[in-house]
Order: C-alpha cells, then sequence, then structure tokens
C-alpha cells in the first residue's frame, strides 16, 4: 500500500511532468492533479478522432490492428471491435510487476493522453488519475512488449479500467468507476510505451542517486590510499571539457574540501610516494563522467517522451488531420538505457577495482585485507568476490538489449527497439551496482579507521556513525546492507 500523502501534489498536465514528479507518483508520496486546461485539450482530440472516424476510416477504428489493417469493421460492431481488441491483446505473462512499476504506467499514460493527439475519451484520464489517488493498481506481467508499445500491459490496465478485471493494492477509499469503452478508445489507450518509460523513469532515477553516492565513496576510498587530486584538478577537465567528467572531478574535491588540486587526498606519505595511482582512482572521472553523461541522456528522453503523444494514429492539434506514423517505436528509449546500462558497468567495474586497492598493504600501509587479529585473518577479504559476483550480473545487464530482432504480425512489423527489455535490464542494474558501491564502502570505511588520523569528512563521519565498528572476522551482510541503505544519503551530502 502506497504511503498517504500529505497533501502533496504532483500536476499532470501534459508538458511538464519530470521524472522526481513520476517516481513520487509511482510511490504513492503525491497525489495527481490533473489540469483543466490539458483535459480540455484531450477533449478536443476526441472530437478530432470521432469528426474524422466518420468522415473516413482510421487505423484501428474503421481497421483491424496489426496484419489486419486492411480488414474493414463494420460500423454496427465497432464498440464490439474495441473490446475484442482488449481481450486479444491482454495476453501478458509472467511474474506480476510491483505496484510502484504499474503505477509508474498509469502515470506516464495519463500524462501522455492529457498531451492531446490519442483521440481516448477523457474519462479514461480521470479514472487513471482516481488509480493513482486511491492507490490502486491493475495486475500487469512482467512479459509481452519489445519496445514497439507495451500492448499487454495496456490491454490489461484497460480491461481494468472498464471493470472486466480486479484492482489490485489496499485503497483509501474505493475504487475508480468502471469507465464504458466506446468505439476508437481500445488502441487509442494501447498505443503507448508507458510501462517501460515508467521503468526507465525508476531506473534512471535511483541510478542517478547511486551514480552521485559514488562521488562521496570515491573520495573515501582515494583517501584511504593516500590518493593524488592531480587526477580530479579543474585545470585538467578544463582541457578535455566532457561535462561529466569536470563534475566527477569537481565533486570529489568538494567532498574532500580541496579547493585546488592539492598533492595529495590523505596524509602525506614517506618519500617514494606513488607517481601515479592505479585506474580505479587516476581515471574515476573519466569513466564515471560517461555514466553521468548517460543519466543526464536518459533523463531527457524520458521526459520528453512522457510529455508529448506518441499515438497511432495521431491527431492534429489543430484538429485538421489524423497522421498513421511510427511514434510509438522507442529507439531513443531503448538506445539510452542500453548506453547506461553499459557506462554504469564501467563505473562498478572501477569501484570492484578500488576495492581490491583498498585490502593491498602496498598501496594502504594498512594489514593485507584489513585483517586484524592472527596473521590468518581474512578481514574483508570475501567483500572482493561480492562484489564480483554483482559485477557479473551487471554485466549481463549491460548485453545491449536493443541488438535484438524479431519479425511480428505477418512480417508487418519486421523490427523492434526492445525498450521494455532494456528497461527490465536497467532496474536490475540499480541493485547490482548498488551492491558494488555498498562494498567498496564498507572496505573504505573500514580503512580509515585504521589509519593514525581518519578524515573529517561529512562523507567519512556520516559512514563511520551507521556502519558497525568491529573489525574482528565476522559475517559482513548486515554490514553491507547497511551501506547501500546509506548510498542515498551520502548521495545528498
Amino acid at each position: 500500500m502506497p504511503p498517504r500523502t500529505g497533501g502533496t501534489r504532483v500536476v499532470l498536465d501534459g508538458t511538464t511532468l519530470g521524472i522526481g514528479a513520476l517516481v513520487a507518483l509511482a510511490d504513492g508520496a503525491a497525489e495527481p492533479e490533473v489540469a483543466p486546461e490539458a483535459r480540455e485539450r484531450a477533449q478536443r482530440s476526441w472530437r478530432t478522432a470521432q469528426r474524422l472516424a466518420a468522415a473516413g476510416r482510421l487505423y484501428g477504428r474503421g481497421t483491424g490492428v496489426g496484419a489486419h489493417r486492411s480488414v474493414a469493421v463494420d460500423t454496427q460492431d465497432e464498440a464490439g471491435h474495441g473490446l475484442r481488441i482488449l481481450r486479444s491483446h491482454a495476453g501478458g505473462a509472467g511474474a506480476l510487476l510491483p505496484a510502484r512499476q504499474a503505477r509508474a504506467m498509469l502515470a506516464v499514460r495519463a500524462n501522455q493522453l492529457l498531451a492531446g493527439g490519442s483521440g481516448v475519451r477523457p474519462a479514461f484520464v480521470d479514472a487513471l488519475a482516481d488509480a493513482l489517488r486511491l492507490g490502486v493498481h491493475p495486475a500487469v506481467n512482467e512479459y509481452g512488449a519489445v519496445g514497439t508499445g507495451d500492448l499487454t500491459a495496456l490491454a490489461q490496465t484497460g480491461l481494468t479500467l472498464i471493470g472486466e478485471r480486479p484492482w489490485l493494492g489496499d485503497p483509501a477509499s474505493g475504487l475508480p468507476a468502471p469507465v464504458a469503452l466506446e468505439p476508437g478508445d481500445a488502441l487509442a489507450l494501447l498505443s503507448s510505451n508507458a510501462l517501460a518509460l515508467g521503468q526507465a523513469a525508476l531506473a534512471g532515477h535511483a541510478l542517478d542517486t547511486l551514480l552521485r553516492a559514488s562521488h562521496a565513496v570515491t573520495a573515501l576510498s582515494l583517501t584511504a590510499v593516500s590518493g593524488s587530486l592531480e587526477a580530479y584538478a579543474a585545470p585538467v577537465h578544463a582541457l578535455r571539457p566532457y561535462p561529466g567528467a569536470a563534475r566527477a572531478a569537481a565533486e570529489v574535491r568538494r567532498l574532500l574540501g580541496a579547493s585546488d588540486p592539492g598533492p595529495l587526498a590523505g596524509p602525506v606519505p614517506e618519500p617514494g610516494r606513488r607517481l601515479q595511482d592505479p585506474y580505479g582512482f587516476r581515471a574515476f572521472p573519466q569513466v564515471h563522467g560517461c555514466a553521468l553523461d548517460a543519466a543526464e541522456g536518459l533523463r531527457r528522453i524520458v521526459e520528453v517522451e512522457i510529455n508529448c503523444p506518441s499515438e497511432n494514429p495521431l491527431m492534429a492539434p489543430d484538429g485538421s488531420a489524423a497522421f498513421h506514423h511510427g511514434g510509438f517505436f522507442a529507439a531513443p528509449l531503448g538506445l539510452a538505457l542500453d548506453g547506461l546500462d553499459l557506462a554504469v558497468l564501467q563505473s562498478a567495474q572501477l569501484s570492484a577495482a578500488r576495492l581490491t586497492a583498498l585490502g593491498r598493504s602496498d598501496l594502504t600501509g594498512l594489514p593485507a585485507f584489513l585483517a586484524v587479529g592472527p596473521a590468518s585473518s581474512s578481514g574483508a577479504m570475501i567483500l572482493e568476490y561480492t562484489a564480483a559476483s554483482a559485477l557479473a550480473e551487471l554485466r549481463s545487464c549491460a548485453q545491449p538489449a536493443s541488438a535484438g530482432h524479431t519479425v511480428l504480425s505477418h512480417g508487418l512489423e519486421e523490427a523492434a527497439s526492445f525498450a521494455s527489455q532494456a528497461a527490465r535490464q536497467a532496474l536490475r542494474a540499480v541493485d547490482a551496482y548498488g551492491t558494488v558501491l555498498a562494498c567498496e564502502l564498507v572496505t573504505a570505511v573500514r580503512a580509515l579507521r585504521m589509519v593514525p588520523t581518519p578524515p573529517r569528512t561529512p562523507s567519512f563521519t556520516t559512514a563511520a556513525a551507521a556502519l558497525p565498528a568491529g573489525t574482528e572476522d565476522r559475517p559482513l551482510t548486515a554490514d553491507v546492507q547497511t551501506a547501500a541503505e546509506l548510498l542515498p544519503v551520502l548521495a545528498q551530502l
């Protein structure tokens, strides 16, 4: 059951919905408010569709769908045709999606319909907003889309909206009233990638948090190995001006309280200090900067898609025409998700490398694996294995979904973006990357507790206050869990 909102509202107007607000709706931390002018825009789109359908055939209204696009629908059968579309397309399979993913889909679809262009009756927008407000969601199965429209998920949603399927959840006060299905509503409701977009928004938001937390974790590890800040110097990144790299370097400098490059991040070492650090430290801005840029790129694409009409056919804003097109083909989304997963993998690999470095006496001056006690003690050794396991999962998630191929519907649809698969991979990548980063955080804090003078930076004091202090050989599962829960806190520093 989503938490009660306490009066926080998100205005759905079809043009300005951001990822943060969408996530708040998905989590039940806010309630939707439909902008009157946006509802009127949807109303005009519905009137346009009614008028154009009466004057000539529109795909999915006066015709069948997919390979049946040229099969005419009898005017006496238009209502039955729409109901058959919903029933026949509600063929998803696999596990039921978590409530927040289904709610994200509802919010996306409501806002898209308010952008105008679908021709659906505004009563469906009202019902979608009511479901969000009341804390209920449709039962939606995981499998059924390939990035050319979330047909099965939205068909299941449509049947729920008209009362043929039950709502899930613990309603705050009743259920949305069933909506009567009229000719043209079915395909207008289905023609969207709302589920993939909602999942992409959730994944992108979570990964953005982890990427920001990475600055703090890296700064701690850099301090623990007495690493050089030369690689983070502003002049270095001004001469090679990638926005993400410059931001990553600046964040590490800020978190360490370094206003200039400085010779060292940690205590001054003995003569003969390293001239250069391993890549995990020295190349962090360049590698992590790519992930920051990819996350920003995904945000831009998601916010374009959730604030524009993509339905086929698309009603012109001035009511003059309907366009048959391929705007539902989610290539931009799929490629952006694949790119982000690949970039996050690169950052995670550096995190695992830093974790290994923290266990090396030649880099830290501390006992191997940060072990305390008898010489055979293992210390934090096992965290390398845990991180490597999570890294293997992340590597699987980073296999580009957009490289897939399929031919469907008698050859009419001979390609797909597989954005739906990319969105699910990005959601899995969140947990995997968070685990790698949490393992590094546990190890970095352990190392800094063992140096003669631990740093007084907010990152260290915050982490040290939350993580267990014992250094004896013991299970570290709870430490990693605590560290994972601490990452969003570090992201805000």
